[in-house]
């Protein structure tokens, strides 16, 4: 018998297995390759999707609207708010350069949000020169009203810090108003479908935002409301305001400007 046709009809068949293999592993490595490329880009897209989320909404809530595939967030939650205001910022703003200006107050709001934040709170929004920002919002804090109010002293120390730095550049000293509240409302992402960020809803931030504009009546920096000393640690120094009347709240608001705290273990040293 012939054996040439057999080992020849063998080799052409290991050849032929040879290239499917090869075509096979080929078409694999590519099928690979694109599956590689197309997580990739999914990988981009959620990160770029986070970063611009980021500048509108907490990353708790940015990991929980990821993970529930909706933007449907708002739960009821008790709130410290506060709202900060610069005084006397339009007559700086009509003195000084725009680039100058701009640098100034983003100066400020470094500062002022450093603070917030290492009290545990969060810069809801900016409102022009305003701050209003949260505590208590992302998740439950039993001492969110203390947090709040060494929030507002931390932001004393820290504009008389810049104020400082400001004279030395020539440039007059900024004074802020800072008002405080707490109590219940709606904690969410709000606004439009191209557009939302997370704030509060509820008369609690009003009220904070009016007790700001009085810093201005009763020549005191920081002031907090009835409902917020109730909660407050007993070592904040606080001096009675005479009760006022402000827009949309019934009754008077009882006031207290916030001079201070008293560290008992410092003071005993």
């Amino acid at each position: 018998m012939d054996f040439s046709w057999i080992s020849l009809a063998l080799q052409l068949g290991l050849a032929g297995l040879s290239v499917g293999l090869w075509l096979l592993l080929r078409h694999s490595r590519q099928e690979t390759g694109r599956l590689k490329q197309r997580i990739e880009s999914a990988a981009g897209k959620l990160q770029n999707l986070q970063l611009a989320f980021s500048r509108f909404a907490p990353d708790e809530i940015i990991e929980r609207v990821i993970a529930d595939g909706h933007g449907g967030i708002g739960e009821k939650k008790e709130v410290t708010v506060l709202f900060a205001d610069l005084v006397g910022f339009t007559a700086l703003s009509e003195q000084t350069e725009p680039t100058v200006l701009v640098g100034v107050l983003n100066g400020y709001f470094d500062r002022m949000s450093e603070a917030i934040s290492q009290h545990r709170g969060y810069v809801s929004t900016f409102i022009g020169d305003g701050i209003l920002a949260l505590f208590g919002a992302l998740s439950p804090n039993p001492w969110q009203g203390n947090d709040a109010v060494h929030a507002a002293l931390a932001m004393r120390e820290a504009l008389a810090s810049y104020n400082r730095e400001l004279v030395e550049r020539g440039i007059s000293e900024l004074s802020v108003g800072i008002g405080l509240n707490g109590g219940a409302g709606v904690a969410g992402l709000v606004g439009s479908r191209d557009l939302k960020e997370f704030a509060f809803v509820g008369g609690v931030a009003n009220v904070a935002a009016r007790v700001q504009d009085l810093t201005r009546q009763h020549s005191a920096d920081i002031i907090v409301t009835a409902a917020l000393k109730e909660s407050l640690d007993p070592r904040f120094q606080l001096r009675a305001l005479p009760t006022t009347r402000v827009k949309g709240v019934a009754e008077p608001l009882s006031l207290y400007a916030v001079d201070g705290f008293a560290d008992i273990d410092e003071a005993r040293g």
